[in-house]
This record gives C-alpha cells, sequence and structure tokens, in this order.
C-alpha cells in the first residue's frame, strides 16, 4: 500500500540532501519522481537547494491556491510517477497536507515529505502538524546541537541577536537572518537570556531532564 511519509528534523539536518538522494536513487533505477515544493519558500525560486550545495528545479511549486490532489492528477497524465517527493513541507497547508494524502490514497503513488516540526518558538508549523496526524509514517532526522547532544529545535538570529518574536515564516535567504538547530536545553537557556519565559509552565527553579 502506497503511504504518506513525514520525515522531520531541525534545521541542517539533512533534509533537503536526502531528498536529492532519494530523487536520485528512484531515477537511476529507471523510475520517476515528482518533485513539489510550497511557494511560501523563496529560497532557490524554483529549485530545492540543499546546504552542501545541490541543487535541482522542482516540477511545480505549490501555491496557496494549488490543489495538490488535482495536480498529481495532471502530472500524472504527463509521464509515469514512481514517487512523489515534498520539500520545506511545514510551509504546506493543513489543506494541501489532506489533498496530498487524498492523491496517495487515488493513484497508490507514495508521497515523501521533508520538513521543520517546529519554528523558532517551539511552536507548531500547521501544515508539520496536519502531517503528523495524517502520515502513515514518521522518521526523525536527526543532527546534533553545539552542545554536543542531540538538536531538536530551532532558534532563530537576527543581526547576530537570537530572537523569539516575529513571523512565524521568514526564509533565511537574507544575511540578517540565521538560524541555528539546538538541543532542548540550549533552547531554554536562550530564552532565558533574552527574558523570555522558558516554556508555559516552567520557571527557574524548575529541574531540566538530561537530554538523550
Amino acid at each position: 500500500m502506497a503511504k504518506l511519509y513525514f520525515r522531520y528534523g531541525a534545521m541542517n539536518s539533512g533534509k533537503s540532501t536526502l531528498l536529492l538522494q532519494v530523487a536520485y536513487n528512484y531515477e537511476e533505477r529507471g523510475m520517476h519522481v515528482l518533485l513539489l515544493k510550497p511557494g511560501v519558500d523563496t529560497k532557490g525560486e524554483d529549485e530545492i537547494v540543499s546546504r552542501l550545495g545541490v541543487r535541482r528545479r522542482v516540477d511545480r511549486v505549490i501555491a496557496e491556491e494549488t490543489d495538490c490532489r488535482t495536480l498529481v492528477q495532471e502530472e500524472r497524465k504527463k509521464r509515469p510517477i514512481d514517487c512523489i517527493l515534498v520539500d520545506e513541507a511545514q510551509f504546506l497547508s493543513p489543506r494541501h497536507v489532506e489533498q496530498l494524502f487524498a492523491a496517495v490514497m487515488d493513484t497508490r503513488i507514495p508521497c515523501i515529505c521533508y520538513g521543520l516540526r517546529t519554528d523558532f518558538r517551539g511552536e507548531g508549523f500547521p501544515g508539520s502538524q496536519r502531517l503528523l496526524e495524517l502520515a502513515h509514517s514518521l522518521e526523525e532526522l536527526k543532527t546534533i546541537c553545539h552542545c554536543g547532544r542531540k538538536a531538536i529545535m530551532n532558534i532563530r538570529r537576527v543581526n547576530g541577536k537570537t530572537v523569539f518574536e516575529g513571523d512565524q515564516v521568514c526564509i533565511d535567504n537574507s544575511a540578517t537572518i540565521e538560524y541555528e538547530a539546538v538541543c532542548g536545553q540550549c533552547f531554554l537557556a536562550e530564552r532565558r537570556k533574552v527574558g523570555e519565559v522558558p516554556l508555559a509552565s516552567l520557571n527557574e527553579d524548575y529541574p531540566l531532564p538530561n537530554e538523550e
């Protein structure tokens, strides 16, 4: 049975690189992939851009008004499709995710989505939340914090200063905006440095568990 997959990880966990590797593996065996990305992701315009420098143009960009189920049906009429690959899936709307789920069920074509689970505030992206609810298979892609622990969160820096306020979507294609993957302990420490309440019910006296 074809499935909807969600492979998620913090920044710099190799999501786009892995997607491009999966595409290569399919094509090396004479199979065909459909590469998609949300239009909200303006970095690279119509290309998937890996931090290792590998780039590849997508087949279609998903706009806000796009019906992903119809998109897959249209592309399927043009050529065979053995797998659908979606980069930066956190920027999908919940409706897009539901449409991809329906497309997988209707066409029996697997769809693998790659993206972040949470934003720089530790809050879920709407698209990622829907993927966590609907995907048949969930896989965490791991990376490490500067302290050596497993990184599970992301922090945003603007002109070198860590911030926890601002729009959820702010693409890091500007020299002033940077993101870093950090562990839970370093994430809370950064919040305390800037005077933010660490998380809903935590305070300075609350003992923090050790990260794996």
